[in-house]
Formats: structure tokens, C-alpha cells, sequence
């Protein structure tokens, strides 16, 4: 190992070809700590599915570890590497060197019930949430461990909307956390003469959501089911939208809501503490999760009211410099800086 290098294993249950949330923080934050001017020394980060991985990973001097049930085996294996016996013990100590990253279904659901969730977290060094909810659902004997990094992307200029109707566009794979069945019946809800839109992309993770979603595009026109789609070209269609949806029932921190609102474009987003974490509790464009009648209600206003989708933009807009990623990679290299032993003189 080059000395004068810090290395960061960089652990992700989700490589490229998911194109998912994982994978897209894994990503950006290899490139972010490889950014130059972040650190003292210059670091270097990689990504595996799976640690440790081959000789590699003896020059490993840190893991950030995205998810806590999914990745559990790596974390143990990282705790072992550095306390032989250490996840034998009955009485769990934080592990140097160890970061675990929470994702909604860590917070949200495993950290509750999974004995391997809750082992992570044990493990530990720092935690670490990706929007301001997340610390209230830790236990509370490990929020002195955890710190927010909200996750980021650069400001992008907003694009051509259409003049002749409203267009609400959903990001989000087909899958039972992201609720599209909530999508699906404001779609029912739309009469065919109403002046709005709704575009879905997203890949078909679940075989009777994508059986819905063809359902409801065949018998509602307003309805469009694009499929999983390139991220630059998602990114277009979110620029061109007048308003983000987004209807799940769980989130650590949606990539999704974070691009949209750098791109000024407003979301609609369900009332849910990952949500409400990233758009602040006062925001406008709340429905309670699961209710499609509110969600029509918000797209009407939106398309009859310029004044309130104005004000969604505000408050967006407001928001907008937590997801910078000036923000973002100075945490990260605190993060890092916090778990790599000091540099010698």
C-alpha cells in the first residue's frame, strides 16, 4: 500500500446494473473522497458487493457499509478482521474503522425485528442517516454514534415544461416499498378530459406490480408506464416535469426527491418520515401515504393554482443547498477523517 494513500472499502448490496439508490450513493461517494483537495492525504475508494474480497482488502484501512441487514456479513467479517473472536463475544463493542449506512428498510423496518440489522449497528463505529428523521428511529443508546450526510447532486436548470397540461412524473421501481399502487389509483381517479399526466419510470422488480402497471395504462390514457430507463435520461424527464411524485412507504433518503428539488422541480411526496426528513415538516406538498384522493386533489391544485406550484418551488428552493455536493463531500471526508487513524507526522 502507498503510504501516503488512504484507502475506504466502499461495501454496496446493489453494482451498476441495479441502478438503484445503493449503487448510486456508492458511486458518487468513490468519487467524492476521491475528489481532490477533500482530505490531507489523497484516498483512495472502491466498491465491492462483498468484503473482504481477494488481497485488496488487506490495504483496506476504513468500510462504509450501505445497508445494515445486507451487508451484515461484511461488517462481521470487517469486526473479525480487526478482533479476531470479536462477534463471538455476547457483549458487542464498536469496531474501528466501521461505518454503517441506514437505509430506509434498515431504519424503518430490519433494525427492528433482524438480529443481523441489529448486530450491525452494534458494531458500528459511526452510523450514519441520510436525511434529518433518521436519528429519531435509532435506538436511542446509538444516536450519540450516528451523524446525517444528505446525499447530493449539482444544481440543474429546469427545462421546457408542457403548456397543455400538467406533467407528474413518478421515479421508482416497481417494487412493494415504493407503493405504486398509489400512483395507479390516482390514475383511475383522473377523468380522461383532466389536464394531467402521469409518467412512470421504473424497472418491473415486482411481477404483479408490473402486471398493475400495464393494467392501468391500458384502461387509464392519462397513464404511462415507461420502464427502467437510463439515469440521464430520467434526469430529462424530471426537468421537463412540473411536479415530482412520490408515493413510498418507506424511505432512508430518496435519491429521487433530492434530484428533483435540485432541479426545481417541486415533489409531492407522501408524509412519511423519510420524506418529511429531506422537505422539512412545513412543506406543502404532503399527502398521507396511501391516499390517492389527496394525491389528485395536489395534482389539481398544481395545475389550477400557479401560485401554490410556485410556493412548492419556494420551499423546494430553500432546501436545495443541503443537497449541494459541497455539502455532501465535506461530511463524507469528516466521516472518513473520523474512522482512518491519524495520518503520521
Amino acid at each position: 500500500m502507498n503510504s501516503t494513500q488512504q484507502t475506504v472499502v466502499i461495501v454496496s448490496p446493489a453494482l451498476a446494473d441495479a441502478n438503484n439508490g445503493n449503487w448510486q450513493t456508492a458511486r458518487r461517494w468513490q468519487q467524492l473522497l476521491q475528489s481532490p483537495g477533500g482530505a490531507a492525504l489523497p484516498r483512495k475508494a472502491r466498491i465491492v458487493t462483498q468484503w473482504p474480497d481477494g488481497p485488496l482488502a488487506l490495504t483496506d484501512q476504513c468500510m462504509l457499509a450501505l445497508h445494515a441487514r445486507r451487508s451484515a456479513d461484511s461488517v462481521s467479517a470487517w469486526a473479525n478482521s480487526r478482533s479476531p473472536g470479536h462477534t463471538d463475544s455476547a457483549v458487542v463493542q464498536p469496531v474501528p474503522g466501521l461505518a454503517v449506512v441506514l437505509t430506509g428498510t434498515d431504519l424503518y423496518r430490519d433494525i427492528l425485528t433482524d438480529p443481523l440489522a441489529q448486530r450491525s449497528l452494534e458494531l458500528a463505529q459511526h452510523l450514519v442517516v441520510l436525511q434529518a428523521m433518521g436519528l429519531s428511529a435509532l435506538p436511542n443508546a446509538l444516536q450519540a454514534r450516528a451523524r446525517v450526510i444528505f446525499q447530493s447532486t449539482p444544481a440543474r436548470v429546469a427545462l421546457p415544461k408542457p403548456t397543455r397540461f400538467l406533467k407528474a412524473l413518478m421515479v421508482g421501481h416497481l417494487r412493494e416499498e415504493k407503493s405504486p399502487e398509489t400512483l395507479f389509483a390516482a390514475a383511475r381517479l383522473l377523468a380522461p378530459a383532466d389536464a394531467i399526466r402521469l409518467d412512470h419510470i421504473g424497472a418491473p422488480l415486482d411481477a404483479a406490480l408490473a402486471d398493475l402497471a400495464q393494467a392501468t395504462a391500458l384502461i387509464c390514457p392519462n397513464y404511462r408506464w415507461l420502464g427502467g430507463l437510463p439515469h440521464n435520461t430520467t434526469r430529462r424527464h424530471m426537468q421537463r416535469a412540473h411536479v415530482l411524485v412520490h408515493t413510498s412507504r418507506m424511505e432512508g433518503g430518496a435519491h429521487v426527491v433530492m434530484e428533483a428539488v435540485r432541479c426545481a422541480t417541486p415533489v409531492l411526496a407522501s408524509r412519511i418520515a423519510g420524506n418529511v426528513g429531506m422537505l422539512g415538516e412545513d412543506y406543502a406538498g404532503y399527502f398521507d401515504w396511501n391516499d390517492a384522493s389527496r394525491l389528485v386533489a395536489l395534482l389539481r391544485q398544481c395545475r389550477d393554482d400557479a401560485a401554490f406550484l410556485a410556493h412548492l418551488q419556494g420551499q423546494c428552493a430553500k432546501r436545495a443547498p443541503l443537497f449541494s455536493p459541497q455539502v455532501e463531500r465535506q461530511a463524507l471526508h469528516a466521516l472518513v477523517d473520523s474512522l482512518l487513524p491519524s495520518p503520521a507526522a
